[in-house]
Order: C-alpha cells, then structure tokens, then sequence
C-alpha cells in the first residue's frame, strides 16, 4: 500500500484556530502525523482539503 505523503508545503504558519495556512492541518495534526497509520492520514488529508477549500471560499451560501 502506499505510503501518504504529508501535505505539508513549508509555508508554515498557524492561524488563530492553529490551523496551518500552507496545509490545512491542525497543531495537533501535524504533531499527530508521523506515528499516525494510513487510516488515519487520510482522515487527516481529508479534514485539511476541507479546511483549505472553506478558506479559499469563505462565504456560506446560506447567508
């Protein structure tokens, strides 16, 4: 199986929520990565494109 690279883009900054600007990922994700199996990477990964997809497109719809 392969390997999940990290997502991590060396523009490391936190944001008041401590989450990273570059990646998406959380403090505690990022802490979190390397002893975290693929199951949990891919969460990880998942919840960060998330993060960074509502950054790029912060309004909601329904407001």
């Amino acid at each position: 199986m392969d390997e999940c690279r990290s997502p991590c883009v060396r523009n490391c900054c936190l944001d008041e929520h401590d989450v990273c600007l570059g990646c998406g990922r959380t403090l505690h994700e990022i802490k979190a990565w390397h002893d975290a199996k693929q199951p949990q990477r891919l969460a990880i990964l998942e919840r960060s494109r998330q993060r960074l997809a509502r950054r790029q497109f912060p309004f909601n719809r329904n407001n």
